[in-house]
């Protein structure tokens, strides 16, 4: 597999990713209701998801997505630096942004970020002993409140979610450009719609568990 079909792979990985983290967040969004609303509605979007075909042959493809995209930026990453000469060396930091430099530095602090967010709540709903709530269903919600009651675990989300913004800031117009939806009169809307769809998921999922621990 040459590095173009790699690139293509990488770029279409990435952008379902992009549409499932809103669709995630969407739903997260219920964290910001009252308690027992909260509670109610979370558990029960948590049960329809778990239970729900479509949804758990969409998580194959999310899981299948999240490995092919890593693999194909660790293997471009090194392939960069394989090649890359005194040129891009020196001088590239002219001409660019210093997060466009270090997606594959960035895209590691989001991989181990989802180790993390795994561990936490997808390997807990998935095998461990969660309660009931009143409804009969998994009360995931209350494993959430709880989670985000450490202030460490709090602001290693936080972090991740200024990582993730650089990460997307470049991901979602470089994207663009290797699909070749590109055109110098609308290279700077691109850029703007990106930045925006980055400040509106990553300052949404970074104000939760802030919004968690300061609240409950």
């Amino acid at each position: 597999m040459n590095t173009v079909t790699r690139k293509i792979i990488m770029c279409l990985t990435g952008l379902f990713l992009c549409f499932f983290l809103v669709i995630h967040f969407l739903g997260n969004l219920q964290l910001f209701l009252p308690p027992e609303t909260a509670q109610h509605n979370f558990n029960a979007y948590s049960h329809f998801l778990s239970g729900n075909i479509f949804i758990k042959i969409v998580s194959y493809g999310l899981y299948s997505c999240i490995i092919a995209h890593a693999v194909d930026a660790l293997f471009i990453t090194f392939q960069n630096r394989k090649s890359g000469g005194a040129y891009q060396t020196d001088r590239r930091g002219r001409a660019s942004k210093w997060y466009s430099r270090n997606m594959g530095i960035l895209g590691f602090v989001i991989l181990l970020f989802l180790v993390l967010h795994f561990q936490n709540f997808w390997y807990y709903y998935k095998f461990g002993a969660l309660e009931l709530d009143k409804d009969g269903n998994k009360d995931l919600y209350t494993l959430v409140i709880t989670t985000f009651q450490q202030w460490w675990i709090v602001i290693i989300y936080v972090v991740s979610m200024v990582a993730l913004f650089y990460h997307l800031a470049h991901g979602v117009h470089s994207a663009m450009r290797t699909l070749g939806i590109y055109h110098p009169r609308y290279v700077k809307w691109l850029q703007k719609a990106g930045v925006t769809y980055a400040i509106v998921i990553c300052g949404g999922f970074a104000l939760i568990p802030l919004y968690i621990y300061f609240t409950h």
